[in-house]
C-alpha cells in the first residue's frame, strides 16, 4: 500500500450545494403545511360531529368521511380516537388560557387580573344554561382526569401557568398569603374552580355563582 504523501491536504466532505438546502428545506416546509392541514381537517370534523351529537360518542370512521380524507391519513397522524380527543381538549384549553391572559391584561392591579380569570375560568367551565352541549369538558375532561391523569396535567398547562403567573404577581405585591408557593396556590385554586363549575346546577334553587366562587377563593390565598 503506498505511503501517503505528507503535503497531500486531507480530502473532506464535500458541502451540499446551497440550492440543494434551500429546495430540500422548502419542500420540507410544504409537507409540513400539508400534514398541519390534514390535521386540522379532522379536527374540525370532529368538533362538527360533537356539536351535532352533544356528545364526543362517534366514531373514527365518521371523522375519516366527514373530512373527506382517508382512514390511512387520519391514522399517520393520530393512533386512535382517544389521541384525536385529547388534541382537541389541549387546543380548547390552550385558546381558554390565551383569552383569559388577555381579558387579565386589561385589569390594572393583580386581584382584578385573577378576579377575571377565575371568573371566566368559572362560567367557561360550567354546565351552558342553554342547554348547548359541552362533551368535550363534560365527557371527556372528567374521564381523562380519572384514567390519565398525566394527560390531562399537560393539557391544564397553558392554564395553570397563567394561573401561576398571577399569583407571582400577588406574592410580588404582598398580597399572597405566608406559605403559600405561587404554582401550589394556582394548583388548587384552579381545581377549585372547576369543581365547582362542573358541578353547578346540582345546588336546586340556589347554584354557585362566579361571584361567590371568586370571594371564596380570595379568601383561601390572600391575606384579606
Amino acid at each position: 500500500m503506498p505511503a501517503q504523501n505528507a503535503d497531500q491536504p486531507v480530502s473532506t466532505p464535500t458541502e451540499e450545494p446551497a440550492w440543494k438546502q434551500r429546495a430540500v428545506e422548502r419542500s420540507t416546509q410544504a409537507a409540513k403545511r400539508r400534514a398541519e392541514q390534514r390535521v386540522e381537517r379532522f379536527l374540525d370534523a370532529a368538533q362538527v360531529i360533537m356539536a351535532e351529537k352533544g356528545t364526543t360518542d362517534f366514531t373514527v370512521q365518521e371523522v375519516v368521511d366527514r373530512s373527506r380524507q382517508s382512514l390511512r391519513s387520519f391514522y399517520q397522524h393520530f393512533d386512535g380516537k382517544h389521541e384525536l380527543l385529547l388534541a382537541l381538549f389541549e387546543d380548547a384549553m390552550s385558546k381558554s388560557a390565551d383569552q383569559f391572559r388577555a381579558a387579565a391584561a386589561e385589569q390594572s392591579t393583580p386581584l382584578d387580573r385573577l378576579r377575571v380569570v377565575i371568573q371566566a375560568l368559572f362560567e367557561s367551565s360550567r354546565p351552558d344554561p342553554g342547554g348547548t352541549q359541552r362533551p368535550l369538558f363534560t365527557d371527556f375532561a372528567l374521564r381523562l382526569l380519572v384514567s390519565h391523569p398525566a394527560e390531562m396535567r399537560v393539557a391544564n398547562t397553558p392554564l395553570l401557568t397563567l394561573f401561576a403567573d398571577l399569583m407571582t404577581e400577588l406574592e410580588t405585591a404582598g398580597l399572597l398569603r405566608a406559605g403559600f408557593k405561587p404554582r401550589r396556590a394556582a394548583a388548587l385554586t384552579m381545581q377549585t374552580v372547576m369543581f365547582n363549575a362542573q358541578s353547578s346546577g346540582q345546588e336546586g334553587a340556589h347554584p354557585i355563582t362566579a361571584d361567590e366562587i371568586w370571594d371564596f377563593c380570595a379568601k383561601g390565598f390572600t391575606l384579606s
